[in-house]
């Protein structure tokens, strides 16, 4: 099924998981237990990340976005980037997609990679998008910046560009993390103000590691409210404290989106089942 069916038929908000391949010297299998795991919980859809920096390994995405739909049931979205894809990689990808039974992708510029050279097919996410529609028929989502594109000059020239990749062909958007609110709010109200009228979902990682959210907020360029360092701070040395602490502020943050009508919440799971089965039975009675 579409995504953009599943939001268009559903009186209710969408919850998605993201999940992504495991790493190039591992085998794919060594995740499979896992995401029959997280499959059991039901999401609307499970999207599968790309490879880190966009680098190749279209051929795992493929595979585990297959295996969720054709043998676990799920809906599956694939990424796929294009800054170091020629058009040419991008063909072979979606034939492989097509192939698969593959039809929903989230289409994204990637990330500049140290010691590679971009390609120069493709320049923006929306160059991607509008390549994809003039391909074939697949459901198209792209990605969106409650805090605003690091690259942007503003929140102005932001909003242009996000309105730019709906024009050409993106039917939703996922976010990316936020720990504030009030923050994606905003952007909703932005968004709405430059005639941007697809579903909108928001994005959330619980902290497991202090670490990987440093890392993630340096990537994406969201702050972090005072209240939500604090919880880092004092349960850093905990492992398992942070992680429920993570889980407690994520739950709390959803029940106010949910309750002011957001069209879907989308969980980056980090391949860990309980951190998706905490969330999901959580909230699932509220959406």
């Amino acid at each position: 099924m579409k995504i953009s069916d599943i939001f268009d038929k559903n009186d209710r908000a969408v919850l998605s998981f993201e999940v992504f391949p495991p790493k190039k010297t591992s085998p794919i299998e060594s995740v499979y237990s896992k995401l029959e795991e997280i499959c059991a919980l039901k999401p609307d859809f499970i999207s599968v990340t790309y490879g880190a920096g966009g680098t190749g390994g279209h051929s795992r995405t493929c595979e585990i976005a297959s295996k969720i739909k054709n043998d676990f049931g799920v809906e599956s979205v694939a990424h796929l980037t294009c800054v170091n894809s020629t058009k040419a990689n991008i063909d072979s990808t979606l034939e492989d997609f097509k192939a698969h039974n593959i039809e929903n992708i989230l289409a994204l510029r990637g990330d500049y990679v140290e010691g590679i050279e971009p390609k120069k097919d493709f320049i923006y996410a929306s160059e991607l998008c509008e390549y994809i529609k003039s391909y074939g028929d697949f459901d198209l989502g792209g990605a969106c910046y409650p805090e605003v594109h690091l690259e942007a000059k503003d929140e102005v020239e932001d909003i242009l560009n996000l309105r730019k990749k709906v024009e050409a062909g993106a039917q939703h958007l996922i976010s990316q993390l936020f720990f504030d609110n009030s923050v994606f709010y905003r952007f909703l109200e932005r968004s709405k103000i430059a005639g941007i009228v697809v579903a909108i979902e928001a994005a959330f990682m619980p902290v497991t590691n202090k670490s990987q959210i440093e890392r993630m907020v340096s990537m994406c360029g969201a702050s972090l409210p005072s209240k939500f360092v604090k919880i880092m701070q004092k349960y850093d040395s905990k492992p398992n404290a942070l992680r429920d602490a993570g889980i407690a502020y994520a739950v709390e943050q959803i029940v106010d989106l949910l309750a002011n009508g957001v069209d879907g919440i989308h969980l980056y799971t980090m391949n860990n089942p309980y951190v998706a089965r905490k969330i999901s039975e959580a909230v699932v009675s509220l959406l």
